[in-house]
Parts: C-alpha cells; sequence; structure tokens
C-alpha cells in the first residue's frame, strides 16, 4: 500500500511550510493544478502576440494553463518567494545620473535561477524524507508555468496591474518558484486582488508598455527590450529607455505596497560593485572577456556581449554631451564598419592571412572571436543613432517625476 494513504497530509504541510521558511523562503503556499480560469486571459495575449520575440511562449503556449500535462502525477504546486531587493539599492542616485549604467536590481547579484532551484530541491528531499513515495520536480523560470497565477491560487500574494506578485505586506520585490508534488496536500485560499483604483504603475512605464489592467505587451517594456528581443531596438523606445541597459523596475518602485519592502537576507542577490552604479564609459570599455568576467554567475551574462554594447551604446545616446563619449563612440563605429567590410566579402573567411586580420580587428573592438554580421550590422546602426542622439535626451518627465517620489520618501529608496 502506497505510504501517502497512511501520512497526515494536514501535518505534512504545515511542516512544509516551516521547512521552506527555514530554507530562506518568505512565503509558502499549497494549490491545486486547476489554472483553467486563467486560459481564456493566456490565450488573448498569445493571440495579439504581445510575446515579441519569446517563441517559446506560442510553443507551449496552452499547456501553461495546465500544469498537470507538464509533469504527469501532479496534484498540487507548492509555491514559494523569496526576497531579492538588495541593500543600497541607490534608485534614485543611479536612475537621475544619465552618466551611470541602471541595472535592475533583480540582476544586481548571483543569478537567482539556481539559487532557489536548490532551495526548492532541497525542500522536495525534505518531503521525500518524510514520505518515501514522494515524487516531486522544481521549477524556476524554466519550465511553461503561469508562476503568477500558481502564487496567486496558492495565497502567496495577488497579481498586479502590471503582471507581478504582490505580497500586501511585503511587496513584489521577490523570486517565485514551483514544486510540482504528487502529493494531496491540503490546498490554501487565495488573496483577492487588492490594486483597487491605483494605476501608478500604468502611469510610470516610460514606453507605455502595460496597455490595460493586468496586460503586459512586451514588446515595448524595457526589459523585454534589453534582455530577451533580438536585433535592433525599436528607435521609438529608445530615449525612454533613458540609462536602463538591463531590465526595469520603474512599475515596482512606484507600487504602494512596495514602500515597506524587506530587504533580502540573501548575500548572493546583494549588489556586485562592478554592476552596480558603474558609469556607462566603464561599462561600454569592458571587452567581451571582461564582460564574461564581470559577469559570471549573473543573469546579465546570458544576453551576450554584442546586445550589452547595443544597451549601453543606447544609454550613452541618451547621456548629456560628453567629448569623450562621442570620441568613444566615434571610434567604436569605425572599427565595427571595418569589420563590417570585411564580413560582407565572402572571401575574406575563406582566406586565413584575411581571417586573422578581420579577428585582430574584431579583438581591437573587444570581440573575443569574430562577430556575426547580424551582430556588426546591429550595433553599427545603434552607435549611428548613439552619434546624433548625444547630447539632445534629458532626464524624461516620468523618470524625473519618479527620482522625485523616491527622494520625498513615498517610494523606498533601500
Amino acid at each position: 500500500m502506497s505510504q501517502i494513504n497512511s501520512i497526515d497530509l494536514d501535518n505534512l504541510a504545515q511542516n512544509i511550510k516551516v521547512w521552506a521558511k527555514a530554507l530562506g523562503f518568505q512565503h509558502v503556499g499549497i494549490c491545486d493544478v486547476d489554472l483553467s480560469q486563467h486560459s481564456d486571459h493566456l490565450k488573448a495575449w498569445l493571440d495579439k502576440q504581445y510575446y515579441g520575440d519569446m517563441l517559446y511562449f506560442p510553443e507551449r503556449g496552452m499547456l501553461r494553463s495546465d500544469p498537470a500535462q507538464l509533469v504527469p502525477g501532479t496534484v498540487r504546486i507548492i509555491s514559494v518567494s523569496m526576497d531579492y531587493l538588495p541593500p543600497d539599492a541607490s534608485f534614485a542616485q543611479h536612475l537621475s545620473d544619465p552618466t551611470k549604467g541602471y541595472v535592475s536590481r533583480y540582476a544586481l547579484g548571483r543569478d537567482y535561477h539556481k539559487l532557489v532551484r536548490k532551495r526548492l530541491k532541497q525542500l522536495g528531499d525534505q518531503i521525500h524524507t518524510y514520505c518515501a513515495d514522494t515524487q516531486f520536480r522544481p521549477f524556476v523560470d524554466s519550465a511553461p508555468i503561469l508562476e503568477h497565477a500558481v502564487a496567486e491560487k496558492a495565497g502567496i500574494g495577488f497579481t498586479g496591474k502590471h503582471s507581478l506578485t504582490i505580497n500586501p505586506q511585503t511587496g513584489s520585490w521577490s523570486f517565485l518558484g514551483e514544486l510540482f508534488i504528487n502529493l494531496p496536500l491540503p490546498i490554501d485560499s487565495p488573496i483577492a486582488d487588492n490594486c483597487g483604483t491605483c494605476t501608478a504603475c500604468k502611469s510610470i512605464c516610460p514606453t507605455g508598455a502595460i496597455v490595460s489592467d493586468y496586460v503586459v505587451d512586451a514588446r515595448k517594456c524595457i526589459s523585454y527590450l534589453t534582455i530577451e528581443h533580438q536585433g535592433a531596438i525599436p528607435e521609438q523606445y529608445r530615449a525612454p529607455m533613458g540609462n536602463r541597459i538591463y531590465g526595469c523596475d520603474d512599475c515596482q518602485l512606484v507600487c504602494p505596497y512596495n514602500r515597506a519592502a524587506p530587504l533580502t537576507q540573501e548575500s548572493d542577490f546583494f549588489a556586485r560593485e562592478p554592476l552596480h552604479g558603474n558609469s556607462l564609459l566603464n561599462l561600454f570599455s569592458w571587452d567581451e572577456q571582461m564582460f564574461l568576467r564581470q559577469t559570471e554567475g549573473s543573469a546579465i551574462r546570458r544576453i551576450g556581449y554584442a546586445k550589452w554594447q547595443r544597451n549601453i551604446s543606447v544609454a550613452l545616446g541618451n547621456a548629456p554631451t560628453d567629448t569623450v563619449i562621442s570620441t568613444v563612440l566615434h571610434d567604436k563605429s569605425k572599427h565595427l564598419l571595418a569589420i563590417q567590410v570585411m564580413l560582407n566579402k565572402p572571401e575574406t573567411l575563406e582566406n586565413p592571412e584575411k581571417a586573422s586580420q578581420l579577428a585582430n580587428i574584431a579583438r581591437t573592438y573587444g570581440f573575443s572571436e569574430i562577430p556575426s554580421l547580424p551582430d556588426i550590422t546591429m550595433l553599427i546602426e545603434h552607435l549611428s543613432w548613439a552619434l546624433n542622439t548625444h547630447g539632445q535626451s534629458s532626464l524624461s518627465r516620468q523618470q524625473a517625476r519618479l527620482v522625485r517620489s523616491i527622494q520625498k520618501g513615498l517610494v523606498r529608496d533601500a
């Protein structure tokens, strides 16, 4: 007979919550696998192609609303959250200084995927020790899961109008994870939506990406544009990006529930100095090897060197007039144009001497290897734009309003 039928599931559920908190999770809840109430919302989002370049959404789209198909035998999902807001987040200082690169605060520390997944695995192992018939599988942004819908149903928080999970006591600065499990544990009650008439996140979004309540058009979102988007960033979104070179936190910064958000106790999520408040020129000067060294263990590394350079070139185009910036942009453009000319000649890579010459020019720019022609073409266009717009931009009204709110204490500046 299965051990599942003989254990006290209510007691186990309580133990799971104790174990999860001992592992560093601030909130934990349990829900069933019926997410069918979210199917229409998901289908409408997919039909409008709000996913942009993230083609894994339509490829496994509706599977997200049916977790039991993802892991057969799953009857419950344990949803957890872990705070990540680092000490000394310095929101106002960095957003108000267009010469510094702004990195979304979740990415300033080590990559959360591994840490949260490791802790979830430890939680699953503890449950397995209690019940040997337990089968489980942990997920952290690694499968087609409606993680915010799961968190809401498990009582972790409610989904805000910016589409992120908000806990009424601790806000939204948290990572989510899920443990799919085959135990029919007692479920928790959902938390009702409590955004009310507030539209702070919608009005502050620099690009208008929150197109309606609870609906984000990723194609307009700065986080998407600087991380997931392949190729050139559409020109209409470049000036609104300001100095944001990886992600954006504006919609969370203005959320009233984040005014008293707790700071993380996980040292792995503390800000790493080379990425935190560094000047755009310093960041732009990194060659590919330096980029890989400074982003080792960071979520930033996965975007690659070319997109890193692309993002910073936009920020430099939005920076105040500076002859050093103009010179750097011009010199970088010159090297890229030389690479482009050689890559446009099919015989270049076939001729060892010319290929070696090309590799040397690429290294002069900062590439470790000969880059692709699409990457070079993309960077040339962005540097040309930056040269043409450099010194013409100023802090947007929205960004200036956000900074004033932070300075007045209306928004937490950790």
